[in-house]
């Protein structure tokens, strides 16, 4: 009997290999992404702007990066003695308006030229709840724990977030046509905002998603994988959950990212990371002996593999 399923996953036809430049933009889930990209010492960016959930929010970063939009203190506000702007995480907030102003502008030209130099962006999407500035009338990426009553709450429509897809690869490609663009769901739930709700939210995403896929237009400029049909379905058990019983622990994201390198790797690439990861591990090594002529050698032989891997590729650095 078979007691377990398996989301099959198409092999890409543009991989990634160490020559790469890679672009991680979205939820949470993309931090994952990153911390096993810089784990393996690929080249690669991750929200310059901080998380964004939802796809308007990515849209207009994307927009912001490629157009070369400067900020000025009136795409900024003062709350809870610190300076924010609706359309950036928090992580970019500062009590010095003039430091937030720097943060946003060096962050808008940093993406815009990581996009312009990408070679893979890939795009998670985490949510299609949004807020409504009251006042402004606009969407917001993030809050900013401003009073709720200030807000109205939205949820996107299969239409306008395929339309906000659209526009994300016209963006994209018109700054950079070689670019592969790899998009995914969040496996993370959104509870707060009720379970039946989360499903809702998931389920236009991926709806939008995949009219905008199923076109074959974009192809092979676009691709899929389906780290959220993994955790739904191969990691159902509650064992692949963080305590908050929402975020996939350590042993769920390893397991997703190695479906993930099956499929979006080239073979040189998996050869390369096995050799970064017998580094890392060596690094990681604490010899009961330092003084030892046993140590002393199992250090050069380390040094000896950094440089050959450096060797090969210049931009690695441990």
């Amino acid at each position: 009997m078979q007691f377990t399923t398996q989301i099959p996953v198409q092999k890409s036809s543009n991989p990634i290999e160490y020559n790469s430049r890679v672009v991680s933009l979205g939820s949470c889930f993309a931090v994952n992404i990153r911390q096993k990209l810089d784990y393996f010492k690929f080249r690669n960016t991750t929200n310059p702007f901080g998380i964004l959930f939802h796809p308007l929010a990515l849209e207009k970063f994307i927009a912001f990066a490629v157009n070369g939009k400067t900020f000025t203190e009136g795409d900024i506000f003062f709350h809870n003695e610190r300076w924010h702007c609706f359309d950036a995480h928090s992580d970019l907030s500062h009590p010095d308006k003039d430091v937030l102003l720097q943060n946003l502008n060096s962050a808008a030209a940093l993406a815009n030229a990581e996009i312009k130099a990408a070679s893979h962006l890939i795009i998670t999407l985490g949510t299609a709840w949004v807020y409504r500035s009251n006042a402004s009338g606009e969407l917001v990426a993030n809050c900013h724990k401003v009073p709720q009553k200030e807000f109205t709450k939205e949820l996107l429509s299969v239409d306008s977030i395929r339309q906000s897809l659209q526009n994300i690869i016209t963006l994209v490609k018109d700054t950079n046509p070689e670019a592969h663009i790899i998009f995914t769901i969040s496996p993370v739930r959104h509870i707060k905002d009720g379970f039946v709700q989360n499903q809702w939210s998931k389920a236009n995403l991926i709806t939008a998603l995949h009219q905008i896929l199923a076109t074959g237009n974009q192809q092979p400029a676009t691709g899929y994988f389906p780290s959220y049909e993994i955790m739904m379905d191969e990691l159902r058990d509650y064992r692949f959950y963080a305590e908050d019983m929402i975020h996939p622990n350590q042993v769920a994201i390893n397991y997703i990212w190695e479906r993930f390198t099956d499929a979006f790797m080239t073979h040189e690439a998996l050869a390369t990371m096995k050799m970064a990861d017998s580094i890392q591990k060596g690094l990681q090594h604490r010899s009961f002996n330092p003084e030892s002529q046993q140590h002393r050698d199992f250090l050069s032989n380390l040094n000896d593999k950094i440089a050959a891997l450096q060797q090969q590729h210049s931009h690695i650095r441990f």
